[in-house]
């Protein structure tokens, strides 16, 4: 259980302070339940309420710094998702989105991206519906790791991009 202060990662809301913890006095909630508020740390002006109980929507911790450093430090190794049939990419975008996964939405991001480049190289218009997924899989993780690395989300891809670099020439000079 989380506890008031608690900042958590719930479901495509991102990073969510735990404000409050209690029944609520709204005609629509169950009495008998305990639900958390909470207040998306981008959304300042937003509030959502969560049973306890909840299993429907991932709730997670945050990650750590020390997570959120070694997770970018994994990203070359992890695998894009490649998937022919564009239903059944979309359905597998979507449940990443919900799963809460960092890893997932890296996936997410590294496969859009090189479908990207590979639509433009190739004189295509890059999907609408590839666009709305790599927006949203970055929005979520670079708020994230926005977030726990005390930094502003604009600043995220260029630190990754960075921190790739610095790794790529390090491996190459060990070879």
């Amino acid at each position: 259980m989380f506890q008031v202060n608690d900042r958590i990662v719930y479901g495509t809301h991102g990073v969510c302070m735990v404000t409050a913890i209690g029944k609520l006095a709204m005609s629509m909630a169950d009495k008998q339940k305990q639900y958390y508020t909470l207040c998306p740390i981008y959304q300042h002006d937003a509030m959502i309420y969560v049973p306890v109980d909840n299993h429907k929507v991932n709730m997670r911790s945050v990650l750590t710094r020390e997570k959120a450093e070694a997770l970018i430090e994994e990203i070359p190794e992890i695998e894009t998702i490649w998937i022919a049939n564009e239903r059944e990419r979309e359905v597998q975008y979507k449940e990443a989105l919900l799963s809460c996964d960092c890893r997932e939405l890296i996936k997410i991001i590294k496969t859009l991206y090189q479908r990207k480049k590979a639509r433009v190289r190739d004189g295509k218009k890059v999907a609408a519906v590839d666009e709305r997924y790599f927006k949203q899989a970055e929005e979520q993780l670079y708020g994230e790791l926005a977030y726990v690395l005390e930094m502003e989300r604009e600043e995220v891809e260029p630190y990754i991009t960075e921190r790739m670099m610095k790794k790529s020439c390090s491996s190459r000079e060990g070879k």
